[in-house]
């Protein structure tokens, strides 16, 4: 297995993360979770677009 695909699902363990973090936060009346939810869609983000752009990666590389 390549490391990009690896790395590539670290992204929907920070986001995990994030938003465990965010709900905490939010539980104890702080602002801050704000942020860590906004991280968290982010990371999310990240995978989706990283899994789209490896495919076409690999495509193009399989037509040739």
């Amino acid at each position: 297995m390549k490391y990009y695909k690896i790395f590539q699902y670290a992204y929907l363990v920070f986001a995990a993360l994030f938003i465990f973090d965010g709900f905490s936060k939010f539980n104890d009346g702080t602002n801050a979770s704000y942020i860590s939810l906004s991280l968290a869609a982010l990371a999310v983000f990240m995978f989706f677009f990283r899994r789209k752009f490896s495919k076409k990666f690999e495509d193009r590389n399989n037509s040739k």
